[in-house]
């Protein structure tokens, strides 16, 4: 069973070799286990049916087209098996692969993060693992261009509460929002309760349920998923 295992089993897919070589070598050192690096979605697709790892690191663009081959890919895994954590690696904010992925799933154990973008390896592994333990974990540039996309019924909050909300997405709990902002815990949960009743999102301490929550509506959704 994946969730017995001490080591976390990885198939890497990244046409670029320096990347992908780079890649394998670094999660050697945290306890990560490459099993299979490959360039394109074809390999990709057995590889996982050969090693069934834990998790998929897997560009978006890759041959023969470059265009979204990784993530249908990705989806086509997920669909096949909801509980194969996934991670995106993209160089570009692509708000519909963003919405392909984050929905496939049930939009656990999923990442997106870009690539120029990562440049702390200790957040980059803290990442990886959030996502194989369950979590969600999206770049804060995604969440602000879903923002941007969903502007209007966002207009109804005020300037602190827009900040809050993306601090939401991001998957920061109320304690390190406050952190975040240098307020009390108290002002994070006023601003919390105010966000949630203004779009309409279920009301719950869950901080994963909240994140889902919240990204369901900045991707269009028509509903956000229930508390419960």
């Amino acid at each position: 069973m994946r969730s017995e295992r001490s080591v976390v089993q990885v198939v890497l897919a990244e046409d670029g070799v320096l990347l992908r070589e780079g890649l394998a070598g670094l999660l050697a050192k945290f306890a990560f286990d490459v099993v299979a690096a490959v360039d394109d979605a074809v390999a990709l697709r057995a590889a996982v049916a050969e090693h069934r790892p834990d998790l998929v690191i897997t560009d978006i663009r890759m041959p023969p087209h470059f265009s979204d081959e990784g993530l249908r890919a990705a989806v086509e895994l997920r669909r096949t098996d909801p509980d194969l954590a996934v991670v995106a690696l993209s160089q570009y904010v692509e708000l519909s692969y963003a919405a392909d992925l984050l929905d496939s799933g049930g939009g656990r154990r999923v990442g997106y993060l870009l690539k120029d973008r990562v440049v702390d390896v200790a957040d980059f592994v803290t990442a990886l693992r959030q996502v194989v333990d369950g979590g969600t974990v999206v770049d804060p540039q995604v969440i602000r261009q879903l923002i941007t996309r969903r502007q209007d019924p966002l207009a109804k909050l005020s300037p602190r509460e827009r900040e809050v909300l993306t601090l939401i997405a991001e998957g920061h709990s109320n304690a390190a929002i406050g952190r975040r902002l240098v307020v009390t815990d108290a002002t994070v949960g006023k601003h919390v309760r105010s966000i949630l009743a203004k779009l309409d999102l279920p009301q719950t301490d869950d901080t994963h349920r909240r994140v889902l929550a919240v990204l369901a509506y900045l991707r269009g959704s028509p509903t956000a998923p229930e508390a419960g």
